[in-house]
């Protein structure tokens, strides 16, 4: 038993560390084709740039060593040279020639991201930002949910890449996770495209990178990579009514005689409504108020009793309930897997 347990929290830390290394948000840990040229687009920038200030500084170093001023200077001026076509020429030309070279090299990747073809097995989906949260649609699987997006791995041997439509309901947003893929703004009454192929399984991480109001800085999204096995698993459980427990039925009343099913949508109940995430399936999800906090019962409390006292600027209003009524509609939310 002894061993048995130790060989569990070793399989535990490893799957911990593994989703850990997973969740940085550095362009130089790429994941994904797209976020991989650019990558190294950025290595080759910075390999150009990088030449540039060790020549100039070099120079700089030189003159102000070979031209420094000696004890035994008379203080004449030095003779002056005014004029030299060989310096015009060379500081005219080869800046232009580095441009060119960095504007070709940028098109290139641009146009290789735009122009890649979309295979039979690519996975479509449309991402919509909202004042504060992320609303995330599979419109061929028939599934809505908010915030935690679920992609399949894509590997040479099975590549499914996944091909996103991107818009916003209200403000400008911008879609970004700096391992799977570059920035892409969601524009109102405007289609935006991105795509991504992630090659390792995990957990990434990214936000809205677009200044689009007070709580800018924690519209937060996660973006998990599942094997094939794992998204079929995800897919079947999303297309399911939200399971709900009989003893959480006194919470669901309270939910539906609220304001909160003008809002909210829960698949197999009256609650249809638009303005706010899809809370079919809440309790599967690992985060609440779009990754601002955990989602733990004490955090969903909180939440409920005061929207600001865990994300200040939300758009979500306190209902000013009962200690009573916000443990039964948390009691209720949490059964909803």
């Amino acid at each position: 038993m002894l061993s048995a347990a130790v060989a569990l929290a070793a399989a535990g830390a490893q799957r911990a560390v593994a989703l850990t290394s997973n969740t940085n948000t550095s362009i130089f840990s790429p994941e994904s084709t797209p976020s991989r040229s650019i990558y190294e687009l950025s290595l080759f920038v910075l390999a150009v740039t990088g030449g540039i200030f060790v020549v100039v500084g070099g120079l700089i170093v030189y003159a102000a060593v070979r031209f420094r001023e000696r004890p035994d200077d008379d203080g004449s001026e030095p003779p002056q040279i005014f004029g030299s076509n060989q310096i015009e020429l060379s500081w005219t030309i080869i800046p232009v020639l580095i441009v060119v070279v960095l504007f070709l090299a940028t098109a290139r990747m641009i146009f290789a991201i735009q122009d890649a073809p979309k295979p039979a097995a690519a996975l479509e989906m449309s991402a919509i930002g909202h004042q504060f949260w992320w609303e995330f649609r599979y419109p061929a699987l028939h599934i809505t949910t908010a915030n935690e997006l679920h992609i399949p791995v894509s590997t040479d041997a099975d590549p499914r890449p996944t091909f996103m439509k991107l818009t916003s309901a209200d403000v400008i947003h911008s879609f970004w996770v700096p391992r799977l893929a570059g920035k892409v703004d969601l524009v109102p009454n405007r289609i935006n495209e991105l795509w991504m192929d992630p090659h390792t399984p995990g957990l990434y991480v990214g936000q809205c990178a677009q200044f689009c109001g007070v709580e800018h800085a924690k519209m937060l999204l996660r973006v998990y990579v599942d094997t094939p096995e794992q998204f079929a698993a995800w897919v079947k459980q999303e297309q399911q009514p939200g399971a709900q427990s009989p003893a959480s039925a006194a919470g669901r009343r309270e939910f539906e005689s609220q304001a909160c099913m003008n809002c909210h949508a829960i698949a197999g109940t009256a609650a249809h409504g638009q303005f706010g995430p899809d809370l079919t399936h809440f309790a599967s999800r690992k985060t609440l108020a779009s990754g601002a906090a955990d989602n733990t019962t004490e955090n969903l409390e909180r939440w409920i009793e005061d929207p600001d006292s865990i994300k200040p600027g939300s758009l979500m209003p306190s209902m000013h309930l009962t200690p009573d009524q916000v443990r039964e509609i948390t009691a209720y939310l949490n059964t909803l897997q």
